[in-house]
C-alpha cells in the first residue's frame, strides 16, 4: 500500500461504515487480524478481539442494529515504514482515533481505536 492507496481505503471505510456495511469492512480484514477497543471490553469482557469472524460478531453486536451512521473522516496518515493508516473521525458528538496495520496482501492484521468527547 502506499499513500494514494491508503487515501483511496480511508474513504471506502469510510462509506462502508455510513452504511454499517460490516461485511465490508472485514473484507479488509487479515483471517487472523486482532483489534482492540475500549467498547469490546463491554461487549466481550476482553479489549482485544481476535480473528475476522469474531470481530464481524462484534461490530454486529455493536452496531447491527442501526442502518447507517453519520461517520466523518477527519483526516488520515499513511506511515510507510509502518505500513500503517491511521484515520481521525467523528461520529455524533464522539471523536476517534484508529490506527490499522497493513500486513501482506494489504490486509488489516492489527487495528486498535481510541474514544473521546
Amino acid at each position: 500500500m502506499d499513500r494514494m492507496a491508503a487515501k483511496d481505503f480511508a474513504r471506502h471505510w469510510e462509506a462502508s461504515w455510513r452504511k454499517v456495511d460490516i461485511d465490508a469492512v472485514v473484507s479488509h480484514l487479515a483471517d487472523d487480524a486482532e483489534m482492540r477497543s475500549p467498547l469490546a471490553v463491554t461487549l466481550t469482557g476482553s479489549a482485544v478481539v481476535k480473528g475476522a469472524p469474531e470481530i464481524r460478531s462484534y461490530w454486529q453486536k455493536a452496531y447491527g442494529h442501526i442502518q447507517q451512521a453519520d461517520i466523518r473522516v477527519l483526516s488520515s496518515s499513511w506511515d510507510d515504514e509502518l505500513s500503517r493508516l491511521t484515520i481521525w473521525w467523528q461520529l455524533n458528538d464522539v471523536r476517534a482515533s484508529e490506527f490499522m496495520d497493513f500486513g501482506p496482501n494489504d490486509r488489516v492484521i492489527r487495528s486498535e481505536a481510541f474514544y473521546g468527547k
